[in-house]
């Protein structure tokens, strides 16, 4: 609570109900956040109110305001503009600080014999040198492209020393390496392919075609066939590539598309740009966790743009989802321009394909960062949308009940953190309270026993440091293997505990496959959402695994007790304590008579008994 509420909330009952921007400033008269809005007073007052329902990152941010100033504007459009000049010039910690992955960079031709061409960050080994080029994207492209195009080598083989001593790779059997390793190639052929690869560079396609079609004339002419098929499969790649540029022309002319991936702290912007409908370069930002990020597109949009000239803004902007203020954005985008820039969301087609590849890139620059494969953080951030989260669920708890008949009652509990399966984290529950076959009284029991461990946990570590304890963790969100029955029957258990996660069952179908998510009041379909559908189907497969071999387990051992039991002087409790200290049938047929004696408290005489009829019992 912000000790300054108070005269907060007093300074911002008389502020003006026109536009402008208003900046928040802490103890030490440091600028913390800057905003904008189309009327001051109302804006201001949701920071300030007594029960205010904000996000983590800004109810901080609130937290640290000790006063506020503002500026008065004509019009919501001059807010926006002023505010992105404020931002720009004072750099405040809770606004999304624009920082790319952008530097220097080269494509090096490395010296022959048999050069390679690669893409470098610096310059400084031998070879030759292009560049340099201000996108590491570009530079890799290109390189790419014609390694493909002139079929040259991109494997970690020397040559010539590397001839002949291993099979060609997969590269070279799809068409994609002339195959240097096999040692025919020859050097001048090899030589000649790396200077039309530097021509096509330098030049560009037209300029290459052309040449190398001359060059094949020559060849056919002088009957050198084998010459002049490399040249047509080279003029033919080039052409291939060509051809699909070409199909992206109308669609991309002009544009930049922007995608987006978070994970619990950290979000990713890709934006792609293409110019005369060509992939031109492409932008990649990483956007802290500090930054306030219920509104992340609202925010980057006119950052990005107001630091780009007239002549860099594009005539389309294709997104994900439209910002609040979109056509705002698009009018002052416009002036700033000289043209008209259009906002737009696709839904299907060519451009809606392209957002998606736009989102997959941000997702791979995520998950490098991240640690993890970008499918894995796209479910997360599938499943968060989906459910109407906050943001994606970094710890999962799923939960399960297995029994046969009233017997063998348990239930698995598993979690998944940041989309995999923490198995130490993994815990099993006998049924203790239920003596009859009933799965809802069944869950209440084990989530009630979860979360009193919880608290027991919190109790033992009095708040001073994180329990090691898995039970001291809570979790992100939990899933029950069942209906909108299962969720509706645990959720009052969670309420009276005071605890607010968000909770949701996992249905099947008649197969026995993940059909849906229930909700107290219904089901949410996921299957067009392929990315969370695959987890939840994770899940839920790996709960149900792990609840029915815990059952399968007490089921053996409770058998196995119960012919120990026939022993007279080895009752139930006996048995069972055998059974604890002996984990295996191996292990306790190992047990010498003095053992058994020891371990369940008998005489010699019943404790020779066991043992005989320990001896006599299967291996399995």
């Amino acid at each position: 609570m912000n000790p300054r509420l108070p005269f907060l909330q007093r300074k911002t009952a008389v502020l003006t109900t026109s536009p402008g921007v208003y900046i928040m400033k802490n103890a030490q008269g440091k600028i913390i956040y800057i905003g904008k809005a189309k009327n001051l007073r109302n804006r201001v007052t949701s920071y300030f109110r007594d029960h205010p329902d904000h996000t983590p990152k800004t109810a901080k941010m609130v937290s640290q305001v000790y006063d506020y100033d503002f500026i008065v504007t004509a019009s919501e459009y001059e807010a926006l503009v002023l505010e992105c000049s404020l931002i720009k010039q004072h750099k405040p910690p809770y606004n999304i600080l624009l920082k790319d992955d952008k530097g220097y960079h080269y494509i090096r031709v490395s010296p022959p014999p048999y050069s390679r061409i690669t893409a470098e960050v610096r310059a400084d080994g031998e070879g030759t040198y292009l560049g340099p080029y201000m996108s590491g994207f570009t530079a890799r492209q290109t390189v790419n492209a014609v390694n493909r195009m002139f079929r040259l080598p991109t494997c970690n083989r020397q040559f010539p020393e590397s001839f002949r001593k291993e099979r060609p790779c997969l590269n070279y059997h799809i068409g994609q390496c002339m195959g240097v390793c096999r040692g025919d190639i020859p050097q001048e052929s090899y030589d000649q392919a790396v200077e039309d690869a530097l021509r096509f560079i330098r030049s560009g396609g037209d300029h290459t075609i052309t040449a190398l079609e001359e060059r094949m004339r020559a060849a056919a002419e002088r009957l050198d066939f084998e010459e002049a098929a490399r040249l047509r499969d080279r003029i033919a790649a080039i052409r291939k590539a060509g051809e699909k540029q070409d199909i992206m022309d109308a669609v991309t002319a002009d544009t930049d598309v922007i995608g987006m991936a978070e994970s619990n702290d950290t979000t990713v912007i890709s934006v792609l740009i293409y110019r005369s409908g060509r992939l031109y370069d492409q932008n990649s930002f990483f956007l802290s966790g500090e930054s306030l990020s219920g509104a992340l597109l609202d925010e980057f949009l006119p950052q990005y743009y107001s630091t780009r000239s007239g002549k860099d803004l594009p005539k389309t902007i294709l997104l994900e989802a439209l910002p609040a203020e979109h056509e705002l954005l698009s009018d002052m985008l416009a002036k700033q321009a000289g043209h008209a820039v259009a906002i737009e969301k696709p839904v299907r087609g060519a451009r809606h394909r392209l957002v998606l590849m736009a989102k997959q890139n941000a997702g791979e620059k995520l998950s490098i960062r991240a640690g993890r494969t970008s499918r894995e953080l796209l479910a997360l951030e599938e499943l968060a949308r989906a459910l109407g989260l906050e943001k994606p669920p970094v710890r999962i708890e799923s939960y399960d009940i297995s029994n046969l008949s009233s017997s063998a009652m348990v239930a698995g509990m598993v979690v998944f953190e940041n989309g995999r399966p923490l198995k130490n984290a993994y815990r099993r529950f006998s049924i203790k309270e239920q003596t009859q076959q009933d799965d809802y009284s069944a869950m209440r029991e084990v989530i009630r026993r979860r979360f009193e461990e919880y608290f027991k946990a919190q109790a033992e570590t009095d708040g001073i440091k994180k329990a090691v304890n898995e039970f001291g963790i809570l979790p992100d969100l939990i899933l029950l293997d069942g209906g909108r029955t299962h969720v509706g029957a645990v959720a009052p258990i969670l309420e009276e505990m005071g605890l607010q996660i968000p909770l949701y069952g996992m249905v099947k179908n008649e197969k026995h496959r993940t059909r849906a998510i229930a909700t107290n009041g219904g089901e949410i379909a996921v299957r067009d959402k392929q990315a969370a559908f695959a987890l939840l189907t994770r899940i839920q497969d790996e709960v149900h695994r792990y609840a029915i071999t815990y059952m399968k387990t007490r089921h053996k051992k409770s058998s196995y007790a119960l012919t120990l039991t026939e022993i007279p002087g080895i009752g139930e409790k006996k048995a069972q304590k055998l059974l604890l200290t002996y984990k295996t049938r191996a292990q306790l047929k190992s047990a010498s008579p003095e053992q058994l004696a020891k371990t369940a408290g008998v005489n010699a005489e019943t404790a020779q008994k066991l043992w005989e009829l320990i001896q006599t019992l299967p291996d399995q």
